[in-house]
């Protein structure tokens, strides 16, 4: 008698993947330029009633954790769904021209419209990542066969050249727009607050149900477009539908931490090594591994060198680009 297939996480994983992003957390509240005691931290946390002057220190890294983890933990996602999408083990959000579009969003909301807070502008990014990520599937859906992922590819690295040459365009005529987008260009989750992040949840919570919801979706897709449609499947309905949990996801978290690279890249990866290939047990996982790289990058970048901090989005390159290139040397990118 044959034993029943189980598409639940493991446990063991799941386990794991809890107790290191809560450690990784509880490191990030408390390592920094001044490192504070791990009680401070939990009195912090549970809302205790201290005098310790380190309680604001720990007051304000709480945004910044709550930032990486969420950041991270999208990222994570959103690049499982594109790699299973467009059946390209390269796969990133970025493909899409999600990273382009929130980039274009923000310039033209500081050049064009004159606002320059975080809270303003992070509105104008997520719509750019939306309208490109749009513009891209109406373009990859002309001709035959519709948008299919060789078609997905090309209109989106054809978008992000036109859509990165504008950007270049304004930031060249206005000074002022260059010195904030550099800043935000680089990736980082330092020095935001909880007011730029509470009006995203929502897009992020939409994503987040969109693509786990999505998941036997993603497994019919990874069999081709013509199996899909011989078991009844939409093809296109389905992917519009993962788009849109791409755009959502990666365009929020771009948005509000600038283009972190290799976290969408990596993830799927290292979770495909740990749970095969199910989408089932692969977003999940993906979605846990991102939180945990952008956490650990963000701790790593705040000592490696002090009394300065390197910021998130360099870290996550120094950190992900020698563990991307050690699977592909080991030829364990998992299958798609």
């Amino acid at each position: 008698m044959s034993r029943p297939v189980t598409t639940a996480l493991p446990r063991t994983v799941a386990v794991a993947l809890v107790f290191l992003v809560t450690l990784a957390a509880a490191l990030s509240l408390a390592v920094g330029s001044r490192t504070v005691p791990l009680s401070t931290v939990w009195a912090t946390v549970t809302a205790r009633d201290v005098t310790d002057p380190l309680q604001a220190i720990v007051a304000a890294r709480v945004p910044r954790t709550a930032l990486a983890v969420l950041a991270g933990g999208a990222l994570g996602l959103a690049g499982a769904v594109m790699q299973g999408l467009t059946r390209n083990p390269l796969g990133d959000p970025g493909i899409l021209g999600v990273n382009a579009g929130a980039a274009l969003g923000m310039v033209a909301a500081i050049s064009v419209l004159g606002i320059t807070s975080l809270g303003g502008y992070v509105w104008f990014a997520l719509l750019g990542a939306a309208a490109s990520a749009v513009v891209v599937h109406a373009i990859a859906g002309l001709g035959r066969g519709g948008a299919t992922p060789v078609k997905l590819a090309v209109a989106g690295a054809a978008v992000t050249a036109g859509l990165t040459s504008w950007t270049t365009a304004l930031l060249l005529t206005n000074r002022a727009t260059l010195d904030l987008f550099r800043f935000w260009q680089v990736g980082t989750v330092g020095g935001r607050s909880m007011d730029v992040v509470t009006p995203v949840l929502p897009f992020l919570l939409l994503g987040t149900v969109l693509a786990l919801t999505g998941a036997r979706l993603l497994n019919v897709l990874a069999l081709g477009d013509d199996v899909a449609r011989g078991l009844g499947r939409r093809a296109t309905l389905d992917r519009l539908s993962a788009g849109s949990a791409v755009v959502l996801l990666a365009g929020s978290a771009t948005a509000l931490a600038g283009p972190l690279v290799f976290v969408g890249l990596v993830a799927p990866h290292v979770a495909r090594i740990l749970v095969g290939a199910d989408h089932r047990r692969v977003l999940p996982t993906s979605l846990g591994l991102g939180a945990l790289l952008v956490l650990v990058a963000d701790v790593v970048g705040r000592v490696v060198l002090p009394p300065t901090e390197v910021q998130v989005g360099i870290m996550v390159a120094v950190v992900g680009v020698p563990v991307f290139l050690t699977l592909v040397r080991r030829g364990r990118m998992g299958s798609l």
